[in-house]
């Protein structure tokens, strides 16, 4: 069976997200002669196509090959060079990620310098229409939308983890809303964890009784209540794949094939097997979503 994962950014509020690409896309296409010495006042995402690009940022030197990214951090000094015989090209994009206003949502990861894709075969496409659709000397709409996949893919591939604290000092109401997101990121993405709740909470730089109210406030859920909702999604994109809910049980962690079903109807408003149906007769044409005021009831449920 196909892992069903989750992205670290899949709970941030895409209003909460500010991407700002600060200028126009940079088709490299890099011969022996190129050599680059720079530090740049924002993010740059790279992302190679073709041949092999050496750089060195501080004491750390590496290469770069076809289907691998690296970020480079916001006033860090680089060189980049090619040594081989035919071109080093790719693509490289300045941009900056706001969250809450004016924090930097980069500067609160701790992350791999330098990934191979996971998902190329699919992104290699996008990432070479990208670059030969670029305008020279603008940014445009399809442009934001699409480096948002390139960037949340390549976050998927180099998080290790949440900086504590960040590195760049947020106070008030935003520090707040940025604890929960990650306290919320951290357990939808393991949601099959006992312990991933109890983790999130004792991670919060906050009062455990004063995370808790906020948390509650801001998702509608306790922690604990929250990663029982993301297990019971979890079981129902099992479900859509056509397991039984025996079998969905197992999978998430229940002993209890009737004690799953409770807790599943509990959560989602309806069984196990209702789902399945409701998805057979999405099938055949009918509508299987809830509408605005369903989906807000089924969110607020405590």
């Amino acid at each position: 069976m196909d892992e069903i994962g989750g992205s670290i950014l899949d709970r941030v509020p895409a209003t909460a997200l500010t991407l700002t690409l600060t200028r126009s896309a940079i088709r490299m296409q890099h011969s022996r002669l190129w050599r680059i010495e720079k530090e740049n006042p924002v993010e740059d995402l790279v992302i190679a196509l073709n041949g092999r690009g050496e750089y060195l940022v501080g004491d750390e030197r590496f290469a770069l090959e076809p289907g691998e990214a690296m970020l480079l951090r916001r006033g860090e000094a680089f060189t980049g060079w090619n040594e081989g015989a035919g071109l080093y090209t790719g693509l490289a994009q300045h941009f900056t990620l706001g969250i809450y206003g004016d924090a930097d949502l980069i500067a609160q990861m701790d992350l791999r310098r330098k990934v191979r894709l996971s998902r190329w075969d699919e992104l290699a496409p996008l990432v070479r229409s990208y670059r030969e659709s670029a305008p020279p000397n603008s940014v445009t709409l399809m442009q934001h939308h699409l480096f948002m996949v390139f960037l949340i893919a390549f976050v998927d591939d180099a998080f290790l983890g949440w900086r504590q604290g960040g590195s760049v000092p947020i106070d008030g109401a935003a520090a707040i809303d940025l604890a929960v997101m990650k306290a919320a990121a951290q357990i939808s993405t393991a949601p099959l964890d006992p312990e991933v709740a109890a983790l999130a909470v004792e991670q919060a730089p906050y009062n455990d009784d004063y995370f808790h109210r906020a948390f509650r406030d801001r998702l509608g859920r306790t922690p604990r209540q929250y990663q029982e909702y993301c297990r019971m999604e979890r079981a129902m994109s099992l479900l859509e794949r056509g397991m039984s809910p025996s079998q969905v049980a197992g999978e998430i962690g229940y002993s209890d094939p009737y004690y799953f079903s409770r807790a599943f109807k509990r959560q989602m408003g309806i069984s196990p097997r209702g789902h399945q149906q409701r998805v057979k007769r999405a099938q055949d044409g009918q509508v299987m979503g809830m509408d605005e005021a369903d989906q807000a009831r089924a969110l607020g449920q405590g």
